[in-house]
């Protein structure tokens, strides 16, 4: 059968299985058992069995489970509710306030969880329903919430980097740095955006917004900032000791545990039910995430088997057009997929095909591969099929998607601006990798 045929009819049929509700990662194993079966008969279970083996036992997979632990700790101990009084009484009595603690909220969040979806669900049942009550507008908030949470796969510690730096010949801790910048750069051009707004309809601001917080003395403001060292340590952990050199980046997912648990313990929420529970919470999710890897690598060999992806790199050779027309062409597919599919399977699907095409075109590994993790969250944002935008609107039912979709374009917007602008200077993505060598 013909390679493109195979490929076709594989990708087909895993569209069709997310599609109908099933499992992701009991999509890959349905799709990766009859391949091989059809391929090799039943001599190539062998295969199988020692393919998902290879995959579960790699070294680098040991970040997954501890940063999920992390998040775990970090949520089940309540610290979060101290982070986001803290960050309310630093942002104090600035024009849109309220804007831009929800955009500082959710790019913290972000980082801290690596769930665009979760943090979104989270600000959605919180923060949300007292903008509107304040009377802010409600499409500039769903905005600022979905623009920030949107940053998570993006600012490390992010899950979904590991998870590509362990399937792709890529040093993991260059690209946990790599999306520092670009991450840092968005967030600062989503509050750019909504001064931006503010200028131009001051009625976006409730009137007297400015004045209706009492204004927070200096000493005020540095218990506030003094209240956010816990989770300085956190983050210091993680990426402060892999600049350092002094971790490895899975090292540093075990660090990043501990200065979690130190930051639990200083907010006295530290307790051995809350350490039982979030490791409860961790060995579900990791399981399942463990399962669907070693799912996808085997889909990603099969893939080599059938000749599809050496018939990918001919044809992407062969194709007669510019650099920057191929780059849309590969960034294109994933983005209209990720209106659909979750994030995570169009993911896993993904890059054992592009995977080889870097080659061809010479593209630099850290760059495409942040760009392109930029590039799904931005089709998880999209109208209209979006799942960030309907995890928002799951949790306040009452937002109608009108001004759900309408507070989500203004933020692919500005994704698809930053994008084109790492594209013009790819050092602002490559710079800090390059200085660990």
């Amino acid at each position: 059968m013909d390679w493109g045929v195979t490929l076709s009819i594989a990708i087909v049929v895993l569209l069709s299985l997310f599609a109908i509700g099933m499992p992701v990662f009991v999509a890959f194993l349905v799709v990766n058992v009859i391949g091989v079966f059809l391929l090799f008969g039943s001599s190539g279970f062998g295969m199988f069995a020692n393919s998902i083996y290879q995959t579960i036992t790699q070294e680098s997979l040991m970040a997954i489970p501890l940063f999920i632990l992390m998040g775990e700790i970090l949520f089940r101990s309540n610290a979060v509710e101290i982070l986001i009084d803290s960050i309310d009484k630093m942002v104090g009595n600035v024009r849109g306030r309220n804007y831009v603690l929800v955009t500082s909220l959710s790019t913290v969040f972000g980082a801290l969880s690596g769930s665009a979806v979760a943090v979104a669900a989270m600000l959605g049942r919180s923060v949300m329903p007292t903008m509107d009550a304040r009377g802010y507008d409600t499409r500039l908030s769903i905005s600022a919430i979905l623009g920030g949470a949107s940053l998570a796969p993006i600012i490390p510690p992010s899950l979904l980097v590991i998870m590509v730096g362990s399937m792709v010949d890529v040093s993991i801790a260059k690209l946990l740095i790599a999306g520092i910048v670009p991450g840092i750069m968005m967030a600062v051009i989503m509050v750019i955006y909504v001064y931006i707004r503010l200028l131009r309809n001051p009625a976006l601001e409730p009137a007297g917004d400015g004045v209706a917080k009492e204004r927070v003395s200096a000493r005020e403001f540095f218990t506030a900032l003094a209240r956010t060292l816990p989770f300085l340590i956190v983050i210091f952990s993680v990426m402060g000791l892999i600049l350092m050199g002094i971790v490895t980046p899975t090292e540093s997912a075990a660090t990043g545990v501990l200065g979690a648990m130190l930051a639990a313990a200083v907010f006295r929420k530290l307790s051995f039910k809350m350490l039982y529970e979030a490791v409860l919470g961790t060995c579900s999710v990791s399981t399942m995430i463990l399962v669907i890897m070693a799912s996808s690598m085997l889909f990603g060999q099969l893939l080599s088997f059938t000749g599809a992806s050496s018939g990918l790199v001919r044809m992407a050779s062969e194709l007669d057009l510019p650099l920057v027309g191929t780059f849309f062409v590969l960034m294109l597919v994933p983005f209209i997929l990720c209106m659909f599919v979750d994030l995570f399977a169009v993911m896993l699907v993904a890059i054992p095909i592009y995977d080889p095409l870097l080659q061809v075109y010479n593209f630099d590994p850290v760059w495409f591969w942040m760009l392109f993790l930029i590039n799904l969250t931005l089709g998880s944002l999209t109208p209209p099929f979006g799942y960030t935008i309907f995890a928002l609107k799951g949790a306040m039912p009452e937002l109608t998607l009108d001004d759900v979709y309408g507070g989500a374009w203004p933020m692919v917007g500005l994704f698809i601006l930053g994008m084109a602008i790492m594209y013009v200077f790819p050092a602002i993505v490559t710079f800090l990798p390059a200085l660990i060598g």
